[in-house]
C-alpha cells in the first residue's frame, strides 16, 4: 500500500492562513473520522476538524481526489502542530520542512507556466511578491495576443528587455544587504528603522554588535536579508575579531553593501579601504544632523538621521530601485525560471515562435 503523508505546503510560522495537503489512502477515513461534514471532489467546504472531542480548528477542506486533501487552516502554530500531530497519529508521513519550489508530484495544474506559478507560491513573503506572480498568466496571454502585431526590432527589444528584468527573481528569492561600518556609526540604529521595528542591539559603546544579525526585512513590498555587522576596526578582542572576519564574510557574499559614515568623524583607514573594496555599495552618511568635519564630495552618499529615520525612506527606495523593484509595473510580463529564460533566449536568437510555449 502507498504511504499517506501530511505536507506542510506553507513557510512555518504564524500566518494568516496554514496549508496542510494529506495524501494516501488515509486520506478518506481521515477526514471521515475527524471532519464534520462531507467532503466532496472539488468543492471547497467549511466545518469543524477535531481530535476526538477537542476542536482543533475550523478549516476549509478541498478534496482535489479520493488520495488527496487541502486543509486550509488559521495559521496560529498551535493549530498546525495540533493537526500534524494528529496526522502522524493516524498514519501520515509528515513533511514538515518544505523544499522549494514545490515539486511536480505537489502540483495540480497543468499548463507548465501555470505549475511554475504554482510551485512558487510559497516561496512568497509579500503583497508584492504575490502580486507580481499571479499577474503573470495574463501578463504573457497578452503579450501572446499582440506580439505578432510588433515589427522585428520591436520583437527583439521586449525580449531583451524581459530578459534583463530580474525583478520578479528577486520577489521569490530575498536578495541579501549587507550594513557594515565601524562601530558606533549607528548600522543597527539604521537597521532597525529598516526592519520597521527594533531588532538589533544598540548602545553608545562600540563593539555592541559582535556578530552578524540577519532577519527578513520589507523594503516597499521587497523582501531582503538585512544582515547588521559588527563594527570594523583595530581590536584585541579575539571574540570581536572573529565578529569582524565574519562581518567581512557577509558583506562579501551580500548582493548589496551598505556602507555607513560618520558626518562628525572623517572616514579612518579601515572606512577607506571599505569603500575601496566595495566599489558598487552604497554609501550613507548617518548622523547628517551634526556638523560635517570633511567633505563627502565625490562619494554622492544619502544622508540619514537613523535616530529619527530622516532619510530612510530615500534609502529603502534605492535598496528596491537596486533589484528592479521600485514603482514596479505589476502587469508586465517576467521570467523567474530557467526553463522560462531558455525560451526567452531562443525567441531572441531567431525563434519567436519559442514564446508560444510560455
Amino acid at each position: 500500500m502507498a504511504a499517506s503523508q501530511a505536507m506542510l505546503l506553507t513557510p512555518p510560522g504564524a500566518a494568516a492562513i496554514a496549508v496542510v495537503r494529506l495524501t494516501g489512502p488515509r486520506v478518506e477515513p481521515f477526514l471521515r473520522e475527524h471532519f464534520n461534514r462531507p467532503t466532496p471532489i472539488g468543492r471547497p467546504v467549511h466545518g469543524l476538524l477535531r481530535d476526538h472531542e477537542t476542536i482543533l480548528d475550523d478549516p476549509v477542506i478541498l478534496r482535489i481526489n479520493d488520495l488527496s486533501a487541502d486543509l486550509n487552516l488559521h495559521g496560529g502554530p498551535w493549530v498546525i502542530h495540533s493537526v500534524m500531530e494528529l496526522a502522524g497519529r493516524e498514519g501520515f508521513e509528515l513533511q514538515n520542512h518544505l523544499e522549494l519550489p514545490l515539486a511536480d508530484s505537489m502540483l495540480d495544474e497543468q499548463q507548465p507556466l501555470l505549475r511554475e506559478v504554482e510551485s512558487h507560491l510559497p516561496m512568497v513573503r509579500s503583497e508584492l511578491g504575490l502580486r507580481a506572480l499571479l499577474a503573470q498568466p495574463g501578463a504573457w496571454r497578452d503579450v501572446h495576443n499582440s506580439f505578432v502585431h510588433l515589427s522585428h526590432d520591436q520583437q527583439k527589444s521586449f525580449i531583451q528587455h524581459c530578459l534583463d528584468d530580474r525583478a520578479l527573481i528577486h520577489l521569490l528569492s530575498p536578495p541579501t544587504v549587507a550594513i557594515i561600518g565601524s562601530p558606533n556609526v549607528g548600522k543597527s540604529t539604521l537597521a532597525n528603522q529598516l526592519f520597521a521595528r527594533k531588532r538589533s542591539i544598540t548602545a553608545d559603546l562600540p563593539g555592541t554588535t559582535r556578530d552578524w544579525v540577519g532577519e527578513i526585512a520589507d523594503i516597499d513590498g521587497l523582501p531582503v536579508l538585512l544582515v547588521d555587522t559588527a563594527g570594523i576596526r583595530r581590536t584585541p578582542d579575539p571574540l570581536e575579531r572573529a565578529a569582524i572576519d565574519q562581518s567581512h564574510h557577509q558583506a562579501r557574499s551580500a548582493d548589496l553593501v551598505l556602507i555607513i559614515l560618520n558626518a562628525a568623524v572623517a572616514p579612518d583607514e579601515h572606512e577607506r579601504q571599505l569603500l575601496d573594496q566595495y566599489p558598487l555599495a552604497l554609501r550613507i552618511i548617518n548622523q547628517c544632523d551634526r556638523p560635517f568635519t570633511w567633505d563627502p564630495a565625490g562619494l554622492h552618499p544619502l544622508r540619514t538621521i537613523a535616530t529619527t529615520g530622516h532619510g530612510v525612506d530615500a534609502l529603502r527606495h534605492r535598496i528596491a530601485a537596486t533589484f528592479q523593484c521600485d514603482d514596479l509595473e505589476i502587469p508586465r510580463p517576467r521570467w523567474w525560471t530557467d526553463r522560462q529564460r531558455q525560451i526567452l533566449l531562443r525567441a531572441l536568437d531567431g525563434h519567436p515562435q519559442a514564446l508560444a510555449e510560455l
